[in-house]
């Protein structure tokens, strides 16, 4: 089994540039209001520094990573349509019931939340597009073992 190391890390880094554009653009630009609703003493001051780079690049890696493990379930279809799945199925077993937890739990305003929500059912469903696309010839290894011959 060839090892795909390279498409992981192809993947991971456009997965990331995405992220970290459409984060500028809506929550850091076109959104950000949400975040000036009350309560705002729950927010650390957004400085885009070594901490926001290094999280969104482990959560990239993940989101390529997960789909190597799982892609199997989407075999037969076509490349959108996997990507489409794969994100909408991350979306509904990730992040509504995180979003239910941080309704419930966390003095976070409800318009953040279903902001939050309604964003990343967008945004997530993109990113496994690309995901999909990047890796679509892909057969190997995740790297995460030793590559066979």
């Amino acid at each position: 089994m060839k090892c795909d190391c390279l498409k992981n890390l192809s993947a991971t880094v456009a997965v990331f540039v995405f992220k970290m554009i459409t984060g500028a653009t809506l929550c850091g630009g076109i959104f950000r209001w949400v975040y000036s609703l009350a309560p705002v003493n729950v927010w650390r001051p957004m400085m885009p520094g070594k901490r926001l780079f290094v999280g969104m690049f482990l959560a990239s890696l993940l989101f390529v990573l997960v789909y190597k493990l799982v892609s199997k379930a989407f075999e037969g279809m076509g490349t959108v349509k996997k990507g489409l799945l794969y994100g909408l199925s991350i979306w509904a077993a990730g992040i509504v019931p995180g979003m239910i937890a941080t309704y419930t739990f966390m003095t976070v305003n409800p318009t953040v939340v279903i902001y939050w929500t309604v964003l990343s059912l967008v945004l997530t469903p993109i990113q496994g597009i690309i995901v999909a696309f990047i890796l679509r010839d892909s057969t190997g290894s995740c790297c995460l073992k030793k590559a066979t011959k």
